[in-house]
């Protein structure tokens, strides 16, 4: 591996299947996921052998559903060295749900994770980033059920999440009930616009060497980690095609092919490693690393 940025960022996957997506949610009802070919595991095990080839440790937030179904999967991603956190049970929008519906399905996707790898599950990502400006109490419930970290709330105008008055880098928010340290997918600054640059369908939608750049920049000139996201069916250029609205099909499969080989490359230019790396974890007041504290800002409630 050559050329490696100094600065370290952190690499994130969200396990989930293709038909599991939110943009499709509308045509398959959660009750008829058993009826859909599932790729998931032939997808994360793929990403597990990019990974080890290229000596990177990452974090895979997962869905309580697919860790049900596949608990073998669980302990190969946890033990080949990477991160097991919480991505929700059956991935329902938080705007959606009651704080008590939201709380049940935290508690139960926690406790199968927890009972599948034997060890605390501390980081938790919301279904499509559905922790915005009116579900900042999804938070609280977090604390409550023993989470330190959350990667949630994406700082950008989007037509279903986003919270673009939010701080761009890693920052400790604190509520009534105690704190919680947020890791924000990365954006980057340009013409008073935050541009998203985390991964996803932006990582496919972008050319490869926009996305180098503005990496490149938040290490240097920001002096921030990046980071960034992806998902096991956006490898997957075999998938089964689903019927939905032309716009999500467009996001769902716009760039499938450009996201192996655009990884492959992030990965040999630059350092990844899993988000809780970046959390003083013995330390019982949600602390952030060194690496970050010069930067950490503090949000007050909302």
């Amino acid at each position: 591996m050559n050329n490696k940025q100094l600065l370290k960022n952190a690499m994130t996957v969200d396990v989930e299947d293709y038909y599991q997506v939110s943009a499709f949610s509308k045509k398959i009802n959660y009750n008829d996921w058993d009826k859909y070919e599932s790729r998931v595991v032939t997808n994360t095990k793929n990403i597990l052998e990019l990974f080890e080839e290229n000596n990177v440790k990452a974090t895979f937030f997962v869905l309580g559903w697919v860790a049900e179904q596949h608990p073998k999967l669980i302990r190969d991603i946890y033990f080949a060295g990477h991160e097991v956190a919480c991505h929700g049970y059956n991935h329902r929008l938080i705007y959606n749900l009651t704080t008590e519906e939201f709380g049940e399905d935290v508690r139960r996707s926690k406790y199968i994770l927890e009972d599948i790898i034997g060890e605390q599950v501390i980081g938790f990502r919301a279904t499509s980033y559905s922790i915005v400006k009116k579900t900042l109490w999804a938070l609280d419930i977090l604390i409550e059920e023993g989470f330190l970290y959350d990667s949630s709330i994406f700082p950008i105008h989007h037509d279903r999440y986003g919270f673009p008055e939010a701080d761009r880098f890693p920052h400790i928010i604190e509520r009534d009930n105690g704190t919680i340290i947020e890791f924000p997918p990365s954006t980057y600054h340009l013409f008073g616009q935050n541009i998203p640059v985390a991964g996803g369908g932006y990582l496919r939608l972008f050319p490869l060497q926009v996305t180098k750049t503005a990496i490149k920049r938040i290490n240097a000139h920001e002096k921030q980690p990046c980071i960034l996201y992806f998902h096991p069916w956006e490898i997957d250029i075999h998938q089964p095609r689903l019927s939905g609205r032309w716009k999500s099909k467009i996001r769902h499969y716009l760039n499938l092919s450009s996201t192996m080989p655009k990884l492959t490359t992030f990965l040999n230019e630059f350092k990844f490693r899993p988000l809780s790396n970046f959390i003083e974890r013995e330390k019982l007041n949600n602390s952030l690393s060194d690496e970050l504290k010069s930067c950490v800002t503090l949000q007050i409630n909302n």
